[in-house]
């Protein structure tokens, strides 16, 4: 691939400033827009494609302040006709972020504090189509398939998220469109792996572990 031509998604200006200035210094690489917010992430790549400008990758923070979140940027651009790989770049390496980046299609999970000849290489992955994960990211899915303690579900991991900001269970049932019932059962299991007994303890031990952020 002769020039890989990047949107930059970060929600503050000097870091997509400095991000800018380190991509354009490699060869070949070329920041064709950037945006604050997922929104205007969609917005660009729509006014690109209109022009008929090609963008090979996405580079796209997670947590925006205003806005739609990484998250959901990824799974909007993912579900366009030819949506373009995005490479997430954060500063968070829970499990819950993680796990809620891939599962919306990310093409690969990088850390800012990562060399910038990694994140080079990530991008250029990304671009061809190739998986592009931070070593410590590698490390903690592995970790879940190795571990031969039951690690927990997806959903698991977003109830403790839910649970961490103070929900109820009915209410966790209503965001989560399942029956309080279910909500109790999947406590159960999580608070069994866990080795807990109660809310509080539960979300302590994921935030020791990192599987969820603290405060929530």
């Amino acid at each position: 691939m002769s020039e890989i031509r990047i949107l930059l998604v970060d929600d503050h200006p000097v870091v997509r400033a400095g991000l800018r200035a380190m991509l354009t210094g490699f060869e070949g690489f070329t920041v064709v827009a950037e945006a604050p917010e997922g929104g205007a992430a969609l917005e660009a790549i729509e006014r690109l494609q209109t022009l008929g400008e090609p963008l090979d990758v996405v580079l796209m923070d997670l947590q925006m302040g205003a806005g739609m979140d990484g998250v959901s940027a990824t799974r909007a651009i993912k579900a366009l006709p030819k949506g373009p790989p995005v490479l997430i770049l954060t500063t968070y390496d829970t499990d819950a972020d993680i796990l809620a980046a891939v599962e919306a299609g990310a093409s690969g999970y990088m850390l800012k504090d990562a060399p910038p000849e990694q994140i080079r290489a990530a991008v250029q992955s990304a671009a061809a189509g190739q998986t592009a994960l931070a070593p410590e990211v590698a490390a903690r899915l592995m970790g879940r398939i190795r571990n031969p303690v039951p690690a927990l579900s997806a959903r698991e991991v977003e109830l403790l998220e839910l649970l961490a900001t103070g929900m109820s269970n009915k209410a966790m049932a209503k965001e989560l469109f399942i029956s309080e019932a279910t909500v109790k059962t999947h406590l159960v299991h999580i608070y069994d792996k866990l080795g807990v007994d109660n809310r509080t303890a539960a979300i302590s031990v994921a935030v020791q572990r990192r599987i969820i952020r603290a405060g929530g």
